[in-house]
């Protein structure tokens, strides 16, 4: 199946340029080939104006974001959720595209450098890291992001691989991989190696948990052929740790994977999730919280599901296996 019609037409593309510059960078990186110039300066805006400037500057002196409304996570102190609000607010940073040199990603990242700690584990640095995979696969990317690859974390993330090639926040006790900690870990291990020279056990370990993915054809049960979880066929943003077929063949296309036929069947997925107008619309938002309203509301149009979809399609579309 070729995806031929599903190019953008230019009232797409003029409809997600009408947008924040953190849409704008990536429309012109990812759909209409803009020059790198170009690209650049509109990247550098994300930290002075719209979303990226807003959530930038709800950063605390201490170095977290908080604010949680009421009922969100009262079953944690409230330091655990301005820990967890922090960790989803500095993905959404990332996914946003905030340019890591800039003056105030580097004010930002000092701060969470120097002044987060888990304090239930005896004051551990909060981009060293905590006990769960699927938080730590994003404090690997957040630091090897905004700030230096941690070499410690990357190993013990390589070391908490399953058999099966991905990774559970609930192992040892499971031993069968979780597709929401697997593409969290995937993703902080493709940032990691980004940052650094391209080590053999990364490479190793992203293409075992890939090839996870890929057997189960991104959303079906390799045992019984089932879909297993409905959920995954709709699309959300932001993602925060929650997998979804969207953000899977997303992950693919960012790192260089050549599709083949395993994806055929997650594309038409996301071929038929498109309204009539050429357009992705938010399908849900999950329960989890940022200081910051970036979407529309569930069943409108959603730009970043849009951006997402047709960059997604543009890149099976140029496949040539």
């Amino acid at each position: 199946m070729r995806p031929h019609d599903y190019a953008p037409r230019p009232a797409h593309l003029k409809w997600l340029l009408d947008s924040d510059p953190a849409i704008r960078w990536q429309v012109m990186r990812d759909l209409t080939d803009e020059a790198p110039e170009a690209i650049a300066a509109e990247r550098s805006r994300i930290a002075t104006e719209g979303w990226g400037a807003r959530l930038l500057a709800f950063q605390s002196p201490a170095g977290n974001w908080g604010g949680s409304p009421r009922g969100w996570r009262d079953d944690l102190p409230k330091e655990d959720r301005d820990l967890l609000i922090t960790l989803y607010t500095l993905v959404v940073l990332m996914d946003l595209g905030l340019e890591p040199s800039s003056k105030e990603a580097r004010k930002m990242i000092d701060r969470v450098d120097k002044r987060l700690v888990f304090k239930r584990l005896n004051n551990r640095p909060f981009l060293h890291g905590e006990t769960e995979p699927c938080i730590n696969g994003r404090i690997l990317a957040i630091g090897s992001y905004f700030k230096e690859p941690d070499d410690a974390l990357a190993t013990r993330l390589l070391g908490e691989q399953l058999e099966d090639g991905g990774w559970n926040c609930e192992a040892p006790k499971s031993r069968r991989s979780s597709f929401h900690t697997t593409i969290c870990v995937l993703e902080g291990l493709l940032e990691y190696e980004r940052a650094r020279p391209k080590s053999a056990a990364v490479t190793k370990a992203r293409t075992k948990a890939e090839n996870y993915l890929l057997e189960r054809r991104m959303f079906r049960s390799l045992r019984t052929g089932e879909v297993i979880n409905k959920h995954w066929l709709r699309f959300s943003f932001p993602t925060y740790w929650h997998y979804d077929v969207l953000r899977g063949l997303d992950y693919l296309r960012n790192a260089g994977i050549k599709p083949d036929s395993r994806v055929s069947e997650a594309i038409e997925t996301v071929i038929e999730r498109r309204h009539q107008n050429g357009r992705w619309p938010l399908n849900l938002l999950h329960p989890e919280y940022i200081p910051l309203e970036i979407e529309t509301g569930v069943g409108r149009a959603s730009r970043w599901n849009t951006l997402r979809a047709l960059r997604v399609l543009r890149w099976y579309n140029n496949s040539t296996w």
